[in-house]
């Protein structure tokens, strides 16, 4: 009988979790069925979005929430190791797949909840675990964006964010701004990522510190955060300005998120849309962003800033250090 290693949720922290709120165990994987196929993870994602899972919210997810006594989830890589009968011929052992059931090394699970890696798609195989096509299908769809656009994005040093950045310059922003929590991340954001403005929501007031940036305004807004910098986007919000609503930073960090004010008739004079989103509604996205995202890559026109994590038993702490803002991009595990 094999063993799964896995991490468990212990229960629903009070307050800011640590470590004590998750078990490393090990559990019996069921036999190989008709239609399933057993998975070797090899690395799976982190984020943000973790913190409101354990918590027993239920946001939306595809999977659902984290519950205690049983293996948390997210976005991971692994390789088919062995396929049952009757299961989906496209699989064979040793191919590449995503899926949902990271925090753990192996899983056995229907052939039709994995999605096959094209071959050769990307130079860096952890690069399929990136967030860019969160920010792809929030700029290019929600807030279709234009040639010319002035664009801010909160939370601009994070998985999505850094992605975010890099895409609305590739399709023809006229000036990106981005907002991050600490100098080394505004460093990141207007180096190595191309941002033409950062600044610290640290430093108040964040209305402010936007109207420097953008002293003409936006024309999207791309949110990770809520709160206040939403408040502060929609004040100065140009007519026509579009909002895609990605995430709730502000509140998945621990933060109290002020209720925002929306006046509808200033809406309504300036034109302004405003939508949440999720990504898992534009998977049919899928496949331009795939060649989009591997065009840029191999011409060395766009960068994934990441952080890997060896150890299937470091990952309890990593997440606690993605919470307390010490990684900027992306976080992976590599399950060894």
């Amino acid at each position: 009988m094999m063993i799964s290693r896995e991490i468990h949720l212990v229960r629903h922290p009070e307050g800011e979790p640590g470590l004590a709120d998750f078990r490393l165990v090990e559990t019996p994987l069921p036999a190989l069925g008709d239609g399933q196929v057993l998975v070797r993870n090899r690395y799976f994602a982190l984020a943000a979005v973790m913190r409101t899972l354990m918590t027993g919210a239920d946001i939306g997810m595809p999977l659902g929430t984290y519950r205690p006594g049983h293996a948390l989830f997210g976005s991971a890589l692994g390789e088919v190791v062995d396929v049952g009968t009757a299961a989906d011929g496209d699989l064979r052992p040793g191919d590449l797949v995503m899926h949902h059931y990271g925090w753990r090394d192996h899983v056995v699970e229907s052939a039709e909840r994995f999605r096959r890696v094209p071959a050769g798609a990307l130079p860096d195989p952890t690069l399929h675990l990136n967030q860019g096509l969160t920010a792809y299908a929030g700029l290019v769809r929600v807030a279709a964006i234009r040639p010319g656009d002035i664009v801010f994005v909160s939370g601009a040093a994070g998985a999505v964010g850094t992605m975010a950045g890099q895409i609305a310059r590739l399709k023809g922003a006229g000036r990106v701004i981005g907002s991050a929590g600490s100098p080394d991340k505004l460093k990141l954001l207007t180096g190595r990522l191309g941002y033409d403005a950062a600044f610290d929501y640290h430093e108040p007031p964040v209305l402010d510190r936007l109207r420097e940036a953008a002293p003409d305004g936006i024309d999207v807004y791309f949110d990770n955060v809520g709160g206040e910098q939403l408040a502060a986007a929609l004040e100065l919000a140009r007519p026509g300005a579009r909002f895609a609503l990605c995430g709730a930073l502000q509140d998945q960090l621990g933060g109290t998120s002020a209720a925002v004010l929306v006046d509808p008739a200033e809406m309504i004079g300036k034109r302004l849309t405003l939508a949440g989103f999720h990504v898992a509604d534009h998977r049919d996205l899928q496949g331009p962003w795939l060649q989009d995202f591997g065009g840029w890559v191999r011409a060395g026109r766009i960068e994934v800033p990441q952080v890997v994590v060896p150890g299937l038993e470091a990952a309890p702490g990593a997440l606690l250090s993605l919470l307390r803002g010490e990684y900027a991009g992306m976080v992976v595990v590599s399950v060894v």
